[in-house]
């Protein structure tokens, strides 16, 4: 059974780019856009999919409030949230995690590990982009010695 998704971007260019990477995936199917925060939380709560792509920037309901909302809805097994965005700052990634998002990449990252990224959030693991992973490790080790010393 493939992973139903929905994309969330305000851009449709980006979201009919991403369509087309998805849909060559035999395991994956996209069933739903979205254009900002509150069309997706709609949208999630109709559809119920696996994984939600999610931009953050987005006027109305950004995707932080977004992915907080859908977290909120209070199902059982709730729709996972993959954020995908051009803003690499520590401070989305420490947001998006709080609000509940199971991943962050960025927007630079190739088709081939978005994908990935899409089948790892599905089967309930996290993701971050390896240049995140990079400076939280470097954060975690520099407060640790700091502590120790």
């Amino acid at each position: 059974m493939p992973i139903p998704v929905v994309i969330v971007d305000d851009e449709q260019l980006v979201r009919a780019g991403l369509r087309m990477i998805l849909e060559a995936e035999p395991d994956i199917e996209v069933v739903g856009e979205a254009g900002d925060g509150a069309e997706a939380v709609s949208l999630v709560e109709r559809l119920d999919p696996q994984v939600v792509l999610m931009d953050i920037q987005m006027p109305g309901m950004n995707g932080i409030e977004a992915t907080r909302a859908i977290g909120a809805l209070g199902r059982e097994e709730s729709s996972r949230v993959l954020i995908l965005t051009t803003f690499d700052l520590d401070e989305y990634v420490y947001e998006s995690l709080r609000a509940g998002a199971s991943g962050f990449l960025l927007k630079r990252t190739p088709a081939n590990e978005l994908v990935h990224g899409i089948r790892v959030v599905a089967a309930g693991e996290a993701l971050l982009a390896p240049s995140i992973t990079r400076r939280l490790l470097e954060t975690f080790a520099s407060r640790g010695s700091a502590g120790a010393a």
